[in-house]
């Protein structure tokens, strides 16, 4: 009997020693590079989560007493961990239904162009709709012989598409290009023709001398053939926003900024939240082009979601065109394009009017705007909103791209506590021929200029504008810290003393998204209740050589504490 009760209590001693924390975490990542984005605690070994929020921080060791029985270990083998990216300006069905079409991003020449359509033409069925998105003529190799405009022709594309239309929209989206057929259905006509041909307000159908149309159509005048487009189907629907969800966790981004969506958009976001279906925290502007879907959001107000994963409480305007088809509404002549300034996409007055409404309800506006005149208009009408509304102190008013700026209003975003939500991937794409648009001194004083805003003490929110760009955050990264193109060129980068360092280029792709949304208290840094959203990568993007940033690749991404992406 003394012998039964003597393992007894060594069985209950040894029973509590094994118990374990009194608060074990659900899952401790160790053995990481970790980057928290905090400047009171840059930089760490190991995280523990619980709960979906971060429980602790700290070395290895350290974070080892938070294993319990039940806890998942993941061992990083010193893999580098940053805050969840937040991708700060992109198009999300955009994302998907550019995998469900010609995808053009890519391609060097008209030729390949052509060549790509043929063969969406040999398998389609006589009369459907083709349509593709991503060229862009100024990133081609060459040009084809004929251009009308600095832009091609149609005659290639309808030789290879006699019965099928075809609709193939520019990566800026600022413009598109169609081939005869469309243009028939559209009643896109030479102005020689007896029947009256087809135009439309804010946007042009470009013709060559003889009045014909060329198939390229800029700005509003999308709409001519954009219409006709049979609309989508809801499978369709979930089919792109599925693709859409899994290039995000693929690219780990752990939030999304939808730069300009519907209530259909809203509607099915939340329906993929309500089934557990998002793997990305959504953050939706209301699309400035349905007057009627802002007053409705008007009458009910912001929808901020307790859960953080689709909230939705600002607006998007679209304000000026693209630099690319000559859009940017500029102050000053085109270099390339004497007497032509670009121009505005909607009336200045909307600007006011939406602002004004806006602030007294707490949406916050983000305004398009490239071109230095669309940026001054932009902060004249935000600046007159905020005087008009003296007591909404936290605006956060931002302007999208904010890509080409007057020197003098530089200092007014810091001044105004304006957001600059920019694509640093836009200037390794976009500045070797910006220069032929804008000349050297307005490249200088006023583009891509990121330690200027930073001086004012402005916050840029970092992104890509896809699917204008691929929505992969690390070339992005690459061009914020070397304004180099993604051929490496030119040595130093262009306008060197523009560059971010990397530490703001992390911070501009974590904590300030998460400010630009309203969301720096719950994300964006890694820190002891914040959201247990990562991304981790294969190598240390914070101090390998930048020739070697490319090579980087994501490897996990992390949103709350679940893992929605693992490289296998």
């Amino acid at each position: 009997m003394k012998n039964i009760y003597t393992l007894l209590l060594f069985a209950i001693f040894a029973g509590a020693c094994k118990s374990g924390p009194e608060n074990p975490a659900d899952k401790v990542f160790i053995n990481g590079t970790v980057y928290t984005v905090d400047e009171a605690n840059p930089q760490v070994q190991a995280v523990a989560v619980k709960d979906g929020l971060i429980l602790a921080l700290g070395s290895t060791e350290e974070i080892q007493a938070f294993v319990g029985e039940s806890t998942e270990v993941i061992d990083l083998q010193g893999k580098t961990m940053t805050p969840g990216f937040i991708e700060s300006h992109a198009h999300l069905m955009g994302i998907g239904y550019n995998k469900l079409e010609i995808d053009l991003m890519g391609v060097k020449t008209y030729d390949e162009l052509i060549q790509k359509v043929a063969e969406a033409a040999a398998i389609a069925k006589p009369g459907d709709w083709i349509t593709g998105r991503g060229w862009h003529q100024d990133k081609w190799l060459q040009m084809p012989e004929k251009t009308v405009k600095g832009f091609q022709t149609h005659d290639a594309l309808s030789a290879v598409t006699p019965n099928n239309p075809v609709y193939l929209a520019h990566a800026s989206g600022h413009a598109s290009f169609v081939n005869q057929k469309a243009m028939e259905l559209a009643g896109i006509t030479p102005l020689r023709s007896e029947k009256p041909t087809q135009e439309v307000e804010g946007g042009e159908v470009l013709r060559d001398e003889l009045g014909n149309p060329s198939g390229v159509l800029v700005e509003r005048a999308f709409t001519l053939v954009a219409k006709l487009i049979p609309e989508t189907t809801p499978e369709k629907n979930e089919e792109a926003l599925t693709l859409a969800l899994q290039e995000l966790a693929e690219k780990g981004i752990t939030s999304f900024h939808d730069a300009g969506s519907g209530q259909d958009v809203i509607d099915l976001v939340q329906k993929f939240k309500n089934e557990g279906k998002l793997t990305s925290r959504m953050y939706i502007m209301l699309t400035g082009r349905q007057p009627e879907l802002l007053e409705a959001w008007y009458k009910k107000g912001p929808m901020i979601d307790p859960d953080h994963f689709l909230t939705v409480r600002s607006i998007k305007l679209n304000c000026d065109g693209a630099l690319g088809p000559w859009g940017a509404w500029l102050l000053e002549d085109y270099s390339d394009k004497p007497g032509h300034r670009g121009h505005e996409t909607l009336p200045m007055s909307v600007v006011t009017e939406v602002s004004e409404k806006a602030l007294p309800l707490g949406f916050q506006v983000c305004s398009h705007a490239i071109g230095d005149r669309a940026n001054q208009e932009i902060l004249d009408r935000y600046e007159a909103a905020f005087a008009k509304n003296p007591e909404a102190k936290d605006h956060r008013f931002r302007i999208e791209h904010a890509q080409h700026l007057h020197p003098d209003d530089i200092p007014r975003f810091g001044q105004l506590g304006v957001i600059a939500a920019m694509q640093a991937i836009h200037l390794s794409s976009d500045r070797p021929w910006a220069i032929d648009r804008l000349g050297e001194k307005r490249i200088i004083d006023g583009a891509y200029v990121w330690q200027s805003l930073f001086k004012t003490g402005a916050r840029i929110a970092n992104g890509t504008d896809a699917p204008v760009e691929p929505v992969d955050p690390i070339p992005s990264f690459y061009a914020s810290v070397t304004r180099k193109t993604l051929q490496g060129l030119p040595e130093g980068g262009y306008e060197g003393e523009q560059k971010m360092t990397r530490e703001q280029a992390l911070k501009s792709y974590t904590l300030d998204g998460a400010y630009a949304e309203f969301e720096e208290n719950f994300k964006g840094s890694i820190e002891v209740g914040k959201a247990a959203d990562f991304t981790i990568f294969d190598k240390n993007i914070m101090e390998i050589p930048e020739d070697e940033i490319l090579k980087a690749k994501v490897q996990m991404t992390v949103v709350g504490g679940k893992v929605v992406f693992e490289k296998k």
